[in-house]
C-alpha cells in the first residue's frame, strides 16, 4: 500500500480520533435515560462504567497481540465497527445484567482502538517531522461536542434511546469508511519497530515497566479521570445537584468539549513556546481550581464556567504524554495508552462510588483532586524541550530544506 500524504494521513487518523469521541459521547450523554429505563441507582450507573473500564483494562495484553498480529491499521478499523455494533446493542438492552455485558465489551473496543489510533498519531510525527498529536486529540473533543450536540437536538424532538443511536450510528459507520485508505501502512508503525526486538527482551520491558514509564502512566491516569469524569457526571451532576432542565443538562458534555476542543487546535504552538511541562502543570491546576470554585459557588452559570476551565485546562494533558511516551518507544507507548483507557472508563465509576457515599459534589471534588493530582506528577517527568520556530529558527542550510518544508 502506497504512503499516504501528511495531509491525507493527518486528516484519516483524525477521523478515528473523532470516531471515538463521538462514539462515547453519544452513549454516556443518555445515561439518565439508560439510568431511568433500567431503574439503576448511582452505585449501579457506577457498576455500570466500572464495567466498562474492566473491558479496557482487560483488553491491555489483548491489544498487543491483535497490533502484531493485525496491525495498527486493521485494529483500528476492527475496533471502529465493533464500537458501532455495541452502540446498536446499548440501545436495546432490556435488563441490567445485559447492559453490563455491553459496556464491558464497549471498554475492549476502546481500548483496541485508543492505542491503535495512537500508534497511527505517533508514526505519523516521526514519518513526517511534523507535530500534530495535539490537533488529532482536537478532533476527539470535536467529536464528543458532536455527539452532546447531537443529543441535544434529538431529545428535544424525541427521547428514543434506539432512534437516537440509529442516527448516531449512521454517522459513525462514514467516519472508518473515509479513513481507510488514507491511514499509514503498518510497517512504519512504532508498534512494528518493537517487533523486530527478541522475545524475551519484549517480555522483560512489558513485565518490569521502567519507573519513568509508570510515572508517565499515573500522570495519564489522573488526567483521563478528570476527562473521563467530566464527560459522564457533568450531565447528572447539571441535572440531579445543579437542577438544570434536561434540555440544558446535555451542554454540560458540550461546554467541556468546546473548550477542550479550542485548546487543542492551539495546544501545539504553545508547547513549542513554553514547551509540554510547563503547559500540563498550568493546565492541570487551572482545571483543579476552576472546577473546585465551580463547586463552592452552585449554580448553573457557574458550574458551567468551571467545567470550560476543566476542558480549557485538560486539553493538553493526554497529547503531551502520549508524545512523551512514544519517545520512549512503542511498549511504553502501549502500556500509558492502556493506563489511559483504563482510567478514562473506570475512573467516573470510582466517582460514582464516592457519590454514592458522599454525593455527587464530594465525586466531583474528587475529579478536581485528580486534576491536581497530574500537576504533582507532571514536575518529575523530564518533559522533552520543544524548539520555538522564533527563538531557535531552522538552518536554512540545502540539507534542511526539505525538513523545513515538511514543518
Amino acid at each position: 500500500m502506497p504512503t499516504p500524504s501528511f495531509s491525507r494521513a493527518k486528516w484519516s487518523i483524525a477521523a478515528l480520533f473523532c470516531f471515538l469521541g463521538f462514539q462515547y459521547g453519544t452513549w454516556v450523554s443518555r445515561l439518565p435515560a439508560l439510568k431511568t429505563r433500567l431503574d439503576l441507582g448511582a452505585g449501579e450507573v457506577g457498576l455500570l462504567l466500572m464495567a466498562c473500564g474492566a473491558g479496557a483494562a482487560a483488553a491491555f495484553p489483548l491489544v498487543a497481540v491483535l497490533m502484531r498480529r493485525l496491525g495498527s491499521r486493521t485494529l483500528s478499523l476492527a475496533s471502529a465497527l465493533a464500537l458501532i455494533v455495541v452502540l446498536a446493542a446499548l440501545s436495546v438492552v432490556p435488563n441490567y445484567p445485559l447492559a453490563l455485558l455491553a459496556v464491558c465489551a464497549d471498554g475492549v473496543a476502546v481500548g483496541c482502538l485508543n492505542v491503535a489510533m495512537n500508534a497511527q498519531g505517533a508514526a505519523l510525527e516521526s514519518s513526517y517531522d511534523r507535530t500534530a498529536m495535539s490537533q488529532l486529540h482536537a478532533t476527539f473533543s470535536a467529536g464528543l461536542l458532536t455527539a452532546a450536540l447531537l443529543t441535544s437536538g434529538v431529545t428535544s424532538l424525541t427521547q428514543s434511546v434506539p432512534a437516537h443511536f440509529a442516527v448516531a450510528g449512521a454517522v459513525l459507520l462514514l467516519l472508518p469508511v473515509c479513513a481507510r485508505r488514507g491511514l499509514l501502512p503498518d510497517a512504519p508503525a512504532p508498534t512494528e519497530t518493537a517487533s523486530t526486538k527478541t522475545d524475551g527482551q519484549r517480555t522483560r520491558r512489558w513485565s518490569l515497566p521502567s519507573g519513568l514509564t509508570l510515572l508517565m502512566g499515573a500522570a495519564m491516569t489522573f488526567g483521563t479521570i478528570t476527562e473521563g469524569a467530566m464527560n459522564d457526571w457533568s450531565t447528572l451532576y447539571l441535572k440531579d445537584t445543579v437542577k438544570a432542565s434536561s434540555t440544558v443538562a446535555p451542554l454540560g458534555i458540550a461546554v467541556v468539549s468546546a473548550t477542550m476542543l479550542l485548546a487543542r487546535a492551539c495546544a501545539d504552538r504553545w508547547r513549542d513556546r513554553w514547551g509540554d511541562g510547563p503547559v500540563v502543570r498550568a493546565g492541570s491546576a487551572l482545571a483543579a481550581v476552576g472546577l473546585g470554585l465551580a463547586l463552592l459557588t452552585g449554580g448553573v452559570s457557574a458550574t458551567l464556567l468551571g467545567f470550560a476551565c476543566v476542558g480549557l485546562g485538560a486539553a493538553a494533558i493526554t497529547p503531551c504524554v502520549y508524545v512523551a511516551a512514544a519517545e520512549r518507544g512503542s511498549d511504553a507507548l502501549s502500556l500509558v495508552a492502556a493506563m489511559g483507557t483504563t482510567g478514562l472508563l473506570a475512573g467516573p465509576a470510582l466517582i460514582g462510588f464516592v457519590a454514592t457515599a458522599g454525593g455527587l459534589t464530594l465525586g466531583m471534588a474528587t475529579v478536581a483532586a485528580s486534576a491536581l493530582a497530574v500537576t504533582a506528577t507532571a514536575i518529575w517527568i523530564p518533559w522533552n524541550i520543544r524548539r520555538s520556530p522564533e527563538r531557535d529558527p531552522l538552518p536554512t542550510t540545502p540539507d534542511h530544506k526539505d525538513v523545513t518544508t515538511l514543518r
